[in-house]
């Protein structure tokens, strides 16, 4: 297999990733900024479907609204010209001073307004061109120091906030759907909503929780020491996942946005599994976007720019190539039946079963045989990981 990336594949890439010029915060660009334009028709040339962006991505910050309306419109003309789609749109509420203290839950009134008019304008932008997904990522909503903001006060500004951008796109019948992307922290020292279960807790408590789901990403939940394929499949237990972001994150620490495969590879493998596979009884997972939110490294010149992109998909090819091998390997269907996988399909209560007649079923305790599992009756899980890892190597 070449695994060349089509359309068909749904690859989407954030036009701040190609477009990271590789400062950080010990040292400025070490490339020149991307035109809009060439990010479009170099993806479109790599065989990607789609290109996301924030407001300030493609029109920087204060622009006037002919400034504003140039770049849209070199944005739209590129879009027709490669047959490119924006399936998915953000909105900056984290580079400029003024949300130094958050945009939607800033302890200033009159900067929470604010915030508020700039992602409505962006949403018009984002019905305009189609999107249908629209993610939040709250990177400045918290604080560095205990008694610096009400964390409840906040979480309660925050569903206005949300609450408000729902009813907007409610009345405007606008075909978009929002998502929380979660992250524990960084540039906050923390971060309201900092993990996928936050981020569901909130949802149940809005005036519109249909309309609002997650954008998980790699690093975010690992930075949090969680296991990320763990966590998508929870927010598709959900009926949550509205959006994902795939990169590549090395443990604990700062958000590195490797490429993805870059980190985690036996979490990575397992995540294209999930996605492309399903559960143990099949079905595909997720229909959306495979979204890539990384950074070409700051070591790169434009060339390598390019090639990171390109090995994003790669890998996810590569990967999902090689789930579809473990899952059509008769050994390890015969080690998922062994390890009981699929019995956790098999509700724990029996038909018309209610808690009288487990309490009057005998096996279920007085006759059930607990000594039996103290050196005996194995689930055969570390021989179920291994057959993964085999086929991860390619020796399968």
């Amino acid at each position: 297999m070449a695994y060349t990336p089509t359309r068909a594949d749904r690859f989407s890439f954030g036009l701040w990733t190609v477009g990271y010029a590789g400062t950080d915060p010990f040292g400025g660009p070490t490339r020149r900024a991307l035109d809009v334009v060439d990010a479009v028709e170099h993806l479109a040339e790599l065989g990607a479907y789609g290109i996301t962006f924030h407001d300030d991505d493609l029109f920087p910050f204060g622009s006037t609204p002919q400034e504003r309306q140039k770049q849209i419109d070199r944005l739209t003309q590129a879009l027709a010209d490669t047959g490119l789609i924006v399936p998915m749109v953000t909105t900056n509420l984290f580079s400029a001073p003024v949300f130094k203290d958050g945009g939607f839950t800033s302890n200033d009134r009159s900067v929470r307004r604010f915030a508020l008019r700039k992602v409505l304008r962006n949403i018009d932008l984002a019905a305009e061109l189609g999107a249908s997904t629209f993610v939040m990522w709250g990177g400045r909503e918290g604080a560095e120091y205990d008694w610096s903001k009400s964390i409840q006060l906040a979480l309660e500004r925050y569903r206005e906030a949300v609450n408000l951008l729902t009813e907007y796109v409610t009345d405007k019948g606008y075909p978009i759907r929002f998502a929380i992307e979660p992250k524990p922290n960084e540039p906050r020292g923390d971060i309201l909503l900092p993990t996928v279960g936050h981020a569901l807790a909130f949802i149940d408590t809005l005036e519109h929780p249909d309309l609002v789901g997650v954008n998980p990403e790699v690093g975010h939940e690992q930075m949090a020491g969680l296991n990320y394929a763990a966590g998508i499949a929870q927010a598709l237990y959900h009926g949550k996942l509205y959006h994902i972001d795939l990169n590549g994150q090395r443990g604990i620490k700062y958000d590195q946005d490797l490429v993805f495969g870059h980190g985690d590879l036996v979490n990575a493998f397992a995540l294209v599994d999930l996605l492309e596979n399903g559960g143990p009884d099949g079905g595909p997972a997720y229909t959306g976007p495979r979204h890539f939110d990384y950074k070409p490294s700051r070591t790169e010149d434009a060339t390598g720019v390019w090639e990171s992109a390109r090995a994003n998909m790669r890998n996810y090819l590569i990967l999902a190539e090689k789930a579809r091998a473990f899952r059509a390997d008769p050994e390890v269907q015969e080690a998922l039946a062994s390890a009981r996988v699929t019995e956790l399909a098999q509700p724990t209560l029996g038909p018309a079963e209610d808690v009288h007649a487990l309490l009057g079923d005998r096996s279920a305790f007085e006759d059930f045989d607990a000594d039996a599992y103290f050196n005996g009756r194995g689930f055969g899980f570390v021989r179920l990981q291994q057959l993964a890892t085999e086929h991860l190597l390619g020796v399968r």
